[in-house]
């Protein structure tokens, strides 16, 4: 901690910030780049330092992310266009919608394991329920724009019934191994991880007919793992979506620059 000499109030330089929020310092200056919290000065150094309001802040942001709110909707809350209740009531039916979605791609596997001990003729109706990617088109379009999500779609569709198994199956597989390295006591930067960045890599590029991974592509989904619960639910939660984002970054310094 030190005072700033010119109103001699308190302030944290980033490092105390981060290690005292238990977060990171790329995490705050993500805050920063959303609009979420500036810090209360910057040195001329480029060093950035956080008064006791900022602190209030922080506190509330991580408070919110707990609960799960998107950073969008963190900062309509800060800015009093919505109270937090308005907020929780809409991350309440997303929530409700994705349980129902899960709740039909268990009952999927359940009838796919069935018949197939039984013998019985798979229907792809059946298997498939559940795995509707149009789900996210409003949000992909707001994200990427409107042609990007024709292009995804396009290519979905064109995959074909075997393909969109195969594509699904590849999926799972990967999901499951980053919930299994993040379970160990692999770092984000080792081999293990490394190698399941590179599939992440691949599966991503594979996508939409063999897409362009920029750096800011990459890292950009490896914070929205962490940012929307959404997403990190595929990846064991928060915790393990963390690992993945922390692996995907060190990927991308590594190769993507």
């Amino acid at each position: 901690m030190r005072t700033d000499s010119g109103q001699g109030t308190p302030e944290w330089s980033i490092q105390e910030i981060a290690k005292a929020a238990g977060t990171t310092s790329r995490t705050l200056r993500h805050y920063q780049t959303a609009g979420l919290l500036q810090p209360s000065r910057v040195g001329h150094n480029g060093y950035r330092y956080y008064d006791g309001a900022c602190l209030l802040r922080l506190q509330r942001i991580l408070l919110l992310r707990q609960l799960g709110l998107g950073l969008d909707e963190i900062r309509g809350v800060l800015q009093g266009r919505t109270d937090t209740i308005a907020a929780l009531r809409t991350h309440l039916e997303v929530l409700l919608e994705e349980r129902d979605r899960l709740d039909r791609r268990i009952a999927s596997v359940r009838t796919t394991i069935g018949k197939s001990e039984r013998g019985a003729t798979l229907m792809p109706e059946e298997m498939f329920d559940g795995f509707d990617h149009t789900q996210y088109k409003d949000e992909v379009e707001q994200r990427w724009g409107k042609e990007a999500y024709a292009r995804g779609d396009r290519w979905w569709r064109g995959l074909g019934e075997e393909g969109r198994r195969a594509w699904l199956q590849r999926s799972r597989a990967l999901q499951a191994d980053w919930i299994a390295a993040a379970g160990s006591d692999a770092g984000p930067d080792s081999a293990d991880a490394q190698d399941l960045a590179r599939r992440q890599f691949d599966w991503l590029a594979g996508a939409n007919g063999g897409q362009e991974v920029s750096y800011a592509y990459f890292t950009g989904l490896g914070e929205m793992y962490v940012a929307d619960p959404r997403f990190g639910a595929n990846y064991g939660g928060d915790a393990g979506a963390r690992f993945v984002r922390d692996a995907m970054r060190v990927y991308a310094d590594r190769y993507l620059v």
